[in-house]
């Protein structure tokens, strides 16, 4: 038993050391400048990304578990101050993009002071208050995916194009894979996380659900396909928009997905690896809500229901799809052709139909960690799988993201069901 318990702890030292590492390790190219601009409200500055993770467990662990743990600047809590109101107060979202002071240097010897004592207290702690130190890894994991996205945003209103990581491959020259339509489970399904490792409140309860009868298609839509919406007038025919839908299309004139450039004639996409020709095969990106539903609809056929997604998913399969883990250019790439259904996790999150709602039986966490999940479950939709910025092994088939519709910003795409 003490060895079991000490394999534990060592565990999830190294779990700790390796997530904390790899946060770093996404700024190293980057100036203060970058890590301190904010491009939009919805977007948060890198610099605040590596101290609000740093401040979430300085405050939920060693503030509250570790006997005289001096905070490393008590004024930290206001900045740093995501959205738990339990915790205080702090600067609205839309202004961390002000917070020129601490610069990224002190920001960073922020995270080595709090890591130290944390791994100094991590053998101290109860088995109990190790789950809080697990939360805090998958939640850092999370800011790593966000504090991507939001740097492409950033930088994507650069008139200089800026790359943060060059290309380690080449575009796919191949045709699209063709899409088939895979027959979906029918019946009860159980669906939620079923106990075993970690998950998020969100996921939980496990719980029965009916599925009637469906098809999934096998693949993502490519940029292609979108393309043949575009072509076929989809951004200008109301019929195929849902009505908030088009109400957004209409206030913000929008044309085509996020990032994408017309340049002599030609479509180009904007990523975090600079400006490349459209890759035709690739799954289209940077999609909202509504542009899903809306070419679902034009399609003929409709967005999976995260229960039919879920009973599709089973265990992640990482030796296909591209994730963050660093050998691969952080952008979504074709499709395989394979006998089975592709595309599952990795390249780009896949909209769903289904409102981000509690499962029955949910219930939140006592104290400000409850804040985690459940005051968020109004107004968005639910996105299965992962993407190309996720951390490889951060998601499970009963991984519940969630955004607002009109948000797509995030690498967000669409894969497409239908009824029987």
């Amino acid at each position: 038993m003490l060895r079991a318990t000490v394999q534990a702890f060592d565990t999830m030292r190294q779990r700790f050391t390796n997530v904390r590492s790899t946060s770093v390790g996404l700024v190293e190219a980057l100036s203060d400048g970058d890590t301190t601009a904010q491009s939009m409200p919805d977007a948060s500055p890198a610099k605040w990304h590596l101290a609000h993770t740093t401040w979430f467990f300085e405050s939920f662990v060693l503030s509250e578990f570790v006997p005289h743990y001096r905070p490393f600047n008590a004024r930290f809590a206001t900045l740093f101050n995501s959205y738990y109101e339990a915790k205080g107060t702090r600067i609205a979202r839309g202004a961390r993009g002000t917070i020129t002071r601490p610069s990224l240097q002190e920001v960073l010897e922020y995270r080595a002071y709090v890591d130290a004592a944390l791994s100094r207290a991590l053998d101290g702690l109860q088995p109990s208050m190790r789950s809080l130190v697990e939360l805090g890894c998958h939640h850092e994991e999370q800011h790593q995916e966000l504090l991507l996205t939001d740097l492409l945003h950033l930088f994507s209103q650069n008139p200089l194009e800026p790359t943060f990581r060059p290309s380690m491959d080449q575009p796919a020259d191949a045709a699209p894979a063709s899409l088939r339509w895979v027959e979906g489970v029918r019946g009860a399904v159980q669906i939620g996380h079923d106990g075993s490792g970690f998950s998020f409140d969100c996921e939980r309860p496990r719980h029965t659900a009916w599925l009637a009868p469906h098809a999934l298609a096998d693949r993502l839509v490519t940029n292609e396909e979108w393309l043949q919406f575009m072509d076929d007038g989809g951004y200008r025919r109301p019929e195929v928009w849902l009505s908030d839908g088009w109400a957004w299309v209409r206030d913000n004139t929008i044309q085509a997905p996020l990032y994408w450039r017309l340049r002599d004639s030609e479509w180009n996409q904007f990523g975090l690896d600079g400006l490349r020709p459209l890759e035709m095969g690739a799954p289209v990106c940077h999609v909202s809500y509504y542009e899903a539903e809306a070419f679902a609809r034009w399609a003929g056929a409709r967005l999976p229901t995260e229960a039919e997604w879920e009973s599709a998913a089973g265990e992640p399969d990482w030796t296909e799809g591209f994730v963050l883990d660093g050998a691969h250019a952080m952008r979504p790439r074709p499709a395989a052709e394979r006998e089975r259904i592709r595309q599952l996790f990795g390249d780009v999150w896949q909209w769903t139909g289904s409102a981000f709602l509690p499962y029955p039986g949910f219930r939140t966490d006592a104290g400000a960690i409850g804040e985690y999940n459940g005051k968020f479950m109004s107004g968005q939709f639910v996105l299965r799988g992962s993407s190309c910025v996720t951390p490889r092994g951060h998601t499970r088939a009963s991984y519940r993201n969630f955004f607002y519709p009109h948000q797509r910003w995030q690498f967000t795409g669409v894969r497409l069901a239908k009824d029987l």
